[in-house]
C-alpha cells in the first residue's frame, strides 16, 4: 500500500478519514464531505477539524 498522510494517520485514504469525521462529529458524511472541498485537501488535518470545532462550538454541527 502506498503511504500518504491518511495511512501514516492510521486510515486507509481520505474518504476513510473524511467518513470517520462524519461518525465523530455524529453527521452525515456529506457535510463533511462539503465542507473539505471548499477548504481543499491541503487543510484536511488542520483547517478542516479546526472549522469543525468551531461549527460544532457554536451548534452549527447539531444533527437530529
Amino acid at each position: 500500500m502506498k503511504e500518504s498522510v491518511y495511512t501514516n494517520n492510521g486510515y486507509e485514504d481520505r474518504e476513510d478519514y473524511l467518513e470517520n469525521l462524519a461518525d465523530n462529529y455524529g453527521v452525515p458524511p456529506m457535510v463533511i464531505y462539503e465542507i473539505a472541498d471548499l477548504l481543499g485537501e491541503n487543510e484536511d488535518f488542520d483547517g478542516l477539524v479546526s472549522s469543525l470545532e468551531d461549527f460544532a462550538d457554536i451548534g452549527l454541527l447539531d444533527w437530529e
